[in-house]
Formats: structure tokens, C-alpha cells, sequence
């Protein structure tokens, strides 16, 4: 059993880091009001920019470069979601249109470049991915130390105590209690001082930057080059753990775990003797089967921030 939780812990916690990201984003938009279905290319534009950065910089810094290519396209991804904000905040556009245009807009830049760039649909693997590492002092914690702390990759840990962390700004700053307020009543808000359109500006840009770091990290963990197949679905299963999770930091973070754990079934299956006999189709579409199965088990009892998805005009009642 030991064994099994040892190859399955750090798998689960693999897969389940860019989606931590990516919702974390996700509940910053949603909570001010904005709906942001463009998480998905949010995802594509920071493993675009992550895995080019990296190509072209690895020389320069040397083992620093995955850890200097997520900073760059966590920036880049914020830039990118402007546009969802003007179009969304400013010009009251709709914001699922909005977001659907995000993911093809994302993706048709990325598969462009790589194209002009590399002369080929997908670019070169990378040289400085990052790698698997023991965590010092915990690892050699008996039983619990091999199973959480032997062979994971850093970038796991630091998403969990980002949804700590964004829990924290949401629930016990004045900041995210006026963003909620915006989420929640932007007329009342906006009567108590708050400026609506910056809040959701900010929020939008915030989930930007969170996509585009979950996307460079997916980018440099799992798959370690760019195509138009890196991102296959994956912000719309973070965009599902938002919802499962209901619209909160740390119920985001639970969600994306047990989706990253769908994800890991394929990889570890060989482990695991109930699953060594499962066709191996069935577990890679597992994780698409339980995102749709606890959406429509969960959906109904889920209940959004009440302006969510409806735009803000200053003045009206």
C-alpha cells in the first residue's frame, strides 16, 4: 500500500498543480463578476511563452531558466487577459463570446509562431524543464516523507500554498471583500466607494496571470514542448474545478486534486493491481468522464456570485 500511495501522491499532485493555478485565476474573475471561459487560452498563451522563453534563454540562465520562463509568462498571460477585460468591463461585450474568443485568439497566435518561428507545428523539447526533487529535511520524514515529500516537483507545493494564499486575500483582506462585494452587488458596491470597473479589471488580470503561470507550468512539467495539442482541455477542467468548488480558493484546490488524480490513473494504473486490468482508453477519458459527471451531479447545488456574467453600467438600477 505503501508503495502504491508513493507513486500515486506525487502523480496526483503532478497533474493537479497548473489546474490550481488556472482555477485560482478562474475564482478572481468570477467573484468580481466577470465569467471567464478564456482560461483555456489563457493556459495556451503561458506554455506558449513559457516553453519559447525557455528555448531561447537556456543558455542565459542556465538551471534558473524554467523558474524565469513561468515569471515571464505569468506577466504575458495578465497582458493577454487585458483584452477579455476591456471587452468584457469596459464594452459590456458578452463575456462568454469574450472568453471563446480568448481560446481561439490564444491558440491561433501560439500554433502561428511556432509555425514561423520553428518551421514546424510544434516546437523543440526543451533543455531545463523542471525536474523532479526531494524536498530537504521532509523527505526523510519516516512513511509520510517518501509518499509526499521523495520525487515531486516544487511547483505542486507552491500551487497549494497559492489557494492558501488566495483564500487569505479573498476572505481576510479588504480587498477581497470589496471584490466580492463587486461579484455580489456592484450597484451597492459601487454606492459604498468601490470602483466596479477597477476591481473587475483587476480581477480579470489577476486570472490572467494566474492561467498563463499554470499553463507554463503544465508546459515545462508534463509535456516539455508546445503544439496546438499541449493544452488539451485543461482549462476548461480547471474552469470546471472553479464551479465543483464553489467559487472558493480552497474548494477550487480540492477539485483540481481529484481531477489531477483522474488524470494520474492512466500513469500509475501499472501500480495499482484493480486498475492493471482497465483498458487503458477508458483511463484517459476519465478524467473528461468525472469532470462532466460531477458537474451535472454538482451544478445544481453550486450557486455563483450573483452579478456574475451580467455587465455593469455606472448609474443604472
Amino acid at each position: 500500500m505503501i508503495d502504491i500511495l508513493q507513486s500515486l501522491i506525487p502523480t496526483v499532485l503532478f497533474f493537479s498543480a497548473p489546474l490550481i493555478f488556472t482555477a485560482l485565476g478562474g475564482v478572481f474573475s468570477e467573484r468580481s463578476g466577470v465569467v471567464n471561459i478564456g482560461l483555456e487560452g489563457l493556459m495556451v498563451m503561458g506554455a506558449f511563452v513559457g516553453i519559447v522563453f525557455n528555448l531561447t534563454f537556456a543558455d542565459v540562465f542556465g538551471s534558473w531558466t524554467p523558474w524565469v520562463s513561468i515569471i515571464v509568462a505569468t506577466f504575458i498571460g495578465a497582458i493577454f487577459s487585458i483584452i477579455h477585460a476591456v471587452a468584457s468591463v469596459s464594452f459590456r461585450a458578452n463575456q462568454v463570446v469574450s472568453g471563446v474568443a480568448i481560446n481561439m485568439l490564444a491558440l491561433g497566435i501560439g500554433v502561428y509562431l511556432t509555425k514561423q518561428w520553428y518551421g514546424k507545428g510544434q516546437t523543440d523539447m526543451v533543455s531545463e524543464p523542471f525536474f523532479r526533487t526531494d524536498i530537504p529535511i521532509l523527505a526523510d520524514i519516516p512513511i509520510i516523507g517518501p509518499i509526499f515529500f521523495q520525487g515531486i516537483y516544487v511547483t505542486s507545493y507552491i500551487a497549494i500554498i497559492f489557494a492558501f494564499i488566495a483564500w487569505y486575500v479573498l476572505y481576510r483582506t479588504p480587498f477581497g471583500l470589496r471584490l466580492r462585494a463587486v461579484g455580489e452587488h456592484p450597484m451597492a458596491a459601487d454606492t459604498n466607494g468601490i470602483n466596479v470597473y477597477r476591481m473587475r479589471y483587476i480581477a480579470v488580470i489577476l486570472s490572467g496571470a494566474l492561467g498563463g503561470l499554470g499553463g507554463s507550468v503544465f508546459a515545462l512539467t508534463i509535456v516539455s514542448n508546445f503544439s496546438h495539442s499541449t493544452i488539451v482541455g485543461q482549462g476548461f477542467m480547471a474552469l470546471a474545478a472553479v464551479i465543483f468548488g464553489k467559487w472558493h480558493p480552497l474548494g477550487a484546490m480540492g477539485a483540481a486534486l481529484f481531477f489531477g488524480l483522474a488524470q494520474s490513473l492512466s500513469v500509475v494504473s501499472g501500480g495499482i493491481p484493480v486498475l492493471q486490468n482497465v483498458p487503458q482508453v477508458f483511463l484517459l477519458i476519465a478524467p473528461y468522464v468525472l469532470t462532466i459527471l460531477a458537474l451535472a451531479g454538482f451544478i445544481g447545488r453550486a450557486e455563483a456570485p450573483r452579478a456574475n456574467g451580467e455587465p455593469y453600467i455606472k448609474g443604472s438600477r
